[in-house]
């Protein structure tokens, strides 16, 4: 399905998913690893996976792992000076939770560990050498395919066969935003949609971008998967209800607050992936040599009660493919 599972197959034959999850820490005896989390816009569910991973790993806070969280809350311009305090802390390895936080740490240091527990392309946006020898101090989990938006594109089309003009909702801020769009323009010709791209970065400029679909006329959206539009979920729902337009998200927590549907990767899955390479490198493993993992399985959420509130009648062939369907 996508051009960059080959670089999976290179994550498995090195051995990465094969490592048993409850494999106890070695730390040295009286260390205490410290990590620092950055967050663009703090998710409590989110760290709570990435804990649980750690606790699967055999590591407890106050006993063997301390984790020092940062949260810009929704302010780019506090990420530089978070990622800096991290680094002055001297933590054992940064994790990161969103691109624009990656960002910010790749130019706070070039030595301590990052773990990119969420990204675009990693390769196209520069973090990465390759995705099966990163190089550098940077490596983790990659959470968009190429072709990812373009499916999402057909799902829309196939839950609403009318939609010809589709709002994109971009953060300018995302780096993985671009890459992401450039394969999902053959796909929408061949559907015979028009792709409007809309962008917002603050709550406000969410509500703003709304207005300027109603003024294109659009007749669908789709959300690209980001920190701030996870953060705004409740909100982005409200908002394409109100507008009459049938949305189709990235993340599954977006559907299951009130969005038709959402097909990408688990995010909780992947912040208790990210748990794994933690664990690596606290053993001593380095980061050029760890292979980005990219996700197996993507994951189909369809709002049942929302697509009755459109007025759409959701294809039995769809909803037999659903992994969650939300009456």
């Amino acid at each position: 399905m996508m051009t960059i599972r080959a670089a999976l197959a290179a994550a498995l034959a090195l051995g990465l998913l094969a490592a048993p999850l409850a494999a106890p820490a070695q730390q040295a005896p009286g260390k205490t690893a410290r990590i620092g989390f950055l967050f663009f816009v703090s998710s409590p569910f989110l760290d709570e996976e990435f804990r649980q991973g750690l606790r699967e790993l055999g590591y407890v806070e106050g006993r063997n792992i301390a984790i020092e969280y940062r949260s810009a809350e929704g302010k780019y311009e506090r990420l530089p000076g978070l990622a800096a305090e991290l680094v002055r802390l001297k933590v054992d390895v940064i994790v990161t939770a969103s691109p624009p936080a990656t960002d910010a740490a790749k130019q706070a240091t070039s030595t301590i560990p990052i773990i990119f527990a969420v990204s675009g392309d990693p390769v196209a946006a520069g973090l990465v050498a390759s995705l099966a020898r990163p190089g550098g101090n940077i490596t983790g989990l990659a959470s968009i395919a190429p072709e990812m938006v373009g499916k999402q594109l057909e799902l829309l089309k196939e839950v609403a066969p009318k939609v010809s003009r589709v709002a994109v909702l971009q953060n300018p801020s995302n780096h993985s935003h671009p890459p992401a769009l450039r394969p999902a323009e053959g796909a929408a010709r061949a559907l015979g949609v028009q792709l409007h791209i809309v962008q917002a970065r603050t709550p406000p400029e969410v509500d703003a971008a709304f207005a300027a679909m109603r003024s294109q006329r659009v007749d669908g959206v789709l959300v690209l998967r980001d920190a701030l539009f996870l953060a705004q979920r409740t909100q982005l729902a409200a908002l394409a209800a109100k507008s009459r337009l049938p949305a189709v998200y990235g993340l599954r927590e977006e559907a299951e607050a009130g969005g038709l549907m959402a097909y990408g990767a688990s995010a909780p899955q992947m912040f208790r992936r990210a748990a794994t390479y933690v664990d690596k490198i606290l053993k001593g493993a380095k980061p050029a040599e760890l292979p980005v993992e990219q996700p197996i399985k993507y994951e189909l959420v369809i709002n049942l009660k929302t697509a009755r509130t459109l007025g759409l009648t959701i294809p039995p062939s769809l909803l037999r493919r659903a992994d969650q369907i939300i009456e």
